[in-house]
């Protein structure tokens, strides 16, 4: 089965079941599942457009899953957490890393749910191995959620039928955009290596 038959099934779920279709659909995505999630909150925007799904359901069954989803990620991190230290703990870099996580993580996780999204499962995992607080971690998870939710959703009520010419364009620019992250990272990262 392709990913677009796969696509389809998971699109008449949501048609069919509602909102807990695509609250299980962006927790397993949350969870690693290799999920086009974002597709499937533009087409639920358009489907709230055309009266098939309700809003006020629909976005709070898809905050609760997806934070949980994220949260379970999270979690993995934090079992983890042992071997990782064990493996990297004595490296100056790793240790470095971690400080720099516990100060500025919060905008890395939030802004991995909502605008770098590929990136956001890896992110979980440095959070919860890094020892980054859970509570801190679910807040801004949540807000990233929210806004993640509220904005692609939004766009696929906005533009209703034509919601999968959007997808393709969100799409591209999200992998254009975690690419000139990494490249900007890396150009960084020499520079400051060079000094």
């Amino acid at each position: 089965m392709s990913l677009a038959d796969l696509s389809g099934e998971i699109l008449t779920y949501i048609i069919t079941y509602g909102s807990v279709a695509l609250g299980v659909t962006v927790l397993l995505a949350a969870l690693g599942v290799p999920f086009p999630s974002t597709l499937f909150v533009l087409a639920s925007g358009a489907f709230v457009q055309q009266g098939v799904l309700d809003l006020p359901s629909t976005l709070a069954v898809a905050l609760l899953f997806v934070v949980t989803g994220d949260s379970l990620s999270y979690g993995m991190g934090r079992l983890l957490r042992r071997v990782i230290q064990r493996r990297f703990g004595r490296l100056e870099s790793w240790r470095n890393a971690e400080a720099y996580f516990q100060q500025r993580g919060g905008i890395a996780i939030y802004l991995t749910r909502c605008l770098l999204t590929p990136i956001a499962v890896p992110t979980n995992w440095i959070a919860g191995s890094s020892g980054y607080r859970p509570l801190r971690f679910i807040g801004y998870a949540a807000a990233g959620e929210l806004t993640w939710l509220l904005a692609y959703g939004g766009l696929g009520y906005l533009f209703g039928s034509q919601w999968e010419v959007v997808s393709a364009f969100v799409s591209d620019f999200s992998g254009l955009l975690v690419g000139l992250v990494m490249v900007g990272g890396g150009v960084y990262w020499w520079l400051r290596r060079e000094k």
